[in-house]
């Protein structure tokens, strides 16, 4: 990598069964899902020069090289039904918030459904994609380091060193990452995918910044949809109180709204 030496990444590297440094990629998430068929559970490709990322609704997201980290891992969910794959976006957005928890003086919340925030501000994104035939997923997280106010692609987005963290260790945030994530997947495989006997819907919904703020739902179909946010249902989606009655929301552009 450019700042950081492949074998600084020892403490990742025992967390996970494959974890590969690449120099330079294109998309993590694709470079992993077109090497699926060949590699574990829980593998995991990482660079800080991805050079064209993405994402959610097509999205472009390109860093300056050195600056930011594009972790891909690869869910290979055995007997899990697919009703359930649903929650690991959920569940990636948790784990990095509380990864990243321990790097800044701010607290870091989680913006539904995925996107992690400090003070408000987006310093990671979560992008999950489908394996073909369902036979998994790749989970990418791009994690803001060290870019400046300038380097940043919009007045909302904040990296690790705008909010105080000092002298940043790639290695050391993408080991909390796994760990977090690896403790959260394997909890919820040993609860046969159920977000209730795993208190994940519990732990999503005390960290998602997005429940009990006024929204406004950008949905699929163009239309907007107002109101309050007050839960999240078992199947992982965000309830939103408005003039019409309850909606729950399956996928959606969020926006927080203040008055």
């Amino acid at each position: 990598m450019h700042e950081t030496d492949p074998t600084d990444f020892r403490r990742s590297r025992s967390i996970v069964p494959v974890l590969e440094v690449l120099p330079e990629a294109g998309s993590t998430n694709d470079v992993l899902s077109a090497r699926a068929g060949d590699l574990p559970d829980l593998a995991v490709l990482v660079t800080d020069n991805q050079t064209g990322g993405r994402g959610r609704l097509g999205r472009q997201w390109v860093t300056p090289p050195g600056t930011a980290l594009a972790i891909s891992v690869l869910l290979k969910p055995v007997g899990l039904p697919p009703a359930s794959f649903g929650w690991f976006p959920l569940l990636a957005g948790l784990a990095m918030s509380r990864a990243l928890g321990r790097f800044v003086p701010g607290g870091v919340q989680v913006k539904w459904p995925n996107d992690v925030l400090i003070e408000g501000d987006k310093v990671c994104g979560i992008l999950a994609e489908l394996l073909p035939g369902m036979s998994g997923l790749v989970i990418g997280a791009g994690v803001n380091l060290a870019q400046t106010r300038e380097e940043l692609p919009t007045d909302t987005s904040t990296s690790l060193a705008l909010a105080g963290a000092h002298g940043i260790d790639p290695d050391a945030v993408l080991s909390a990452y796994l760990i977090q994530l690896t403790t959260l997947y394997r909890d919820f495989l040993t609860a046969g995918g159920d977000p209730l006997r795993s208190a994940l819907r519990d732990e999503v919904a005390e960290a998602c910044h997005t429940i009990g703020r006024s929204v406004r739902v950008q949905l699929p179909s163009g239309e907007d949809l107002l109101g309050t946010a007050v839960g999240i249902d078992e199947d992982g989606r965000l309830i939103v109180e408005s003039e019409t009655g309850r909606t729950a929301v399956a996928a959606g552009d969020v926006t927080h709204l203040r008055y």
